[in-house]
């Protein structure tokens, strides 16, 4: 069974070389590939000096694109399962083994590492916080099942989900939005709690203002994803 892991990347080169040492000594029977998404600074020549399969997109297409490309990679590379980790030192690889737990033992097509489906510590801005907690509970409710964290970008794809996101990924917000049009496709989504740390260096760029702008954008993207169609052959029998 090969597994890969996806690291989408925009100028972090203060955080990329740590996050990929977690790997290597976690998670050693993983490939990893780094999506350089058009960074301006050394986040490419850093992964690349650390071992890792680096893909530099021409300029900045944003994290959709990025991680679609990781998912190109995977899908034409005959990975089996794909895990989405973040360049900026949040996710920790060492909870990568509970995240596959439900695709290993065919519970699910997609896992989502959420934050706050156990109280694990993690602790995020009060405007931030709200946000997630609208986004919650409108996305539970329009598919169907309980998301506790449907931003989180820690996740594992089984080999369906590859082939899938590898045609139709989102473009604008891609974490809420692709578990949208999963659960409308008839995949199998679980969640389970894992421990995330705070960004290591560098700095957010989220704001309250900008939190409030983005979940108002998200609701409205979410909205309309409902009322795309959903062609036959994207569906998972």
């Amino acid at each position: 069974m090969k597994k890969i892991i996806i690291i989408p990347a925009y100028n972090e080169e203060k955080n990329i070389k740590s996050v990929l040492n977690d790997i290597y000594a976690t998670a050693p029977d993983y490939d990893v590939v780094v999506i350089d998404d058009g960074s301006s600074d050394s986040t490419a020549e850093i992964a690349r000096s650390e071992g890792a399969t680096v893909i530099s997109l021409p300029y900045n297409l944003g994290i959709g694109a990025a991680v679609q490309t990781g998912y190109k990679y995977a899908e034409r590379n005959g990975y089996s399962i794909a895990i989405q980790f973040d360049g900026d030192g949040q996710h920790m690889a060492d909870q990568i083994a509970m995240l596959i737990e439900p695709i290993l033992e065919k519970k699910a097509d997609l896992v989502v590492g959420s934050r706050f489906l156990a109280k694990t510590g993690y602790r995020a801005g009060w405007a931030r916080l709200i946000g997630i907690r609208i986004l919650s509970s409108v996305i539970s409710m329009l598919v169907g099942q309980r998301i506790t964290d449907p931003t989180s970008g820690f996740r594992a794809a089984n080999r369906k989900v590859i082939e899938f996101f590898s045609k139709y990924y989102p473009d604008d917000y891609p974490e809420p939005e692709a578990v949208v049009l999963l659960r409308r496709a008839g995949f199998r989504i679980a969640e389970v709690s894992v421990l995330m740390r705070e960004r290591q260096m560098g700095s957010s760029s989220i704001t309250p203002l900008r939190a409030f702008y983005y979940m108002v954008k998200v609701l409205l993207a979410v909205m309309v994803d409902m009322l795309k169609k959903v062609p036959q052959k994207q569906r998972h029998d």
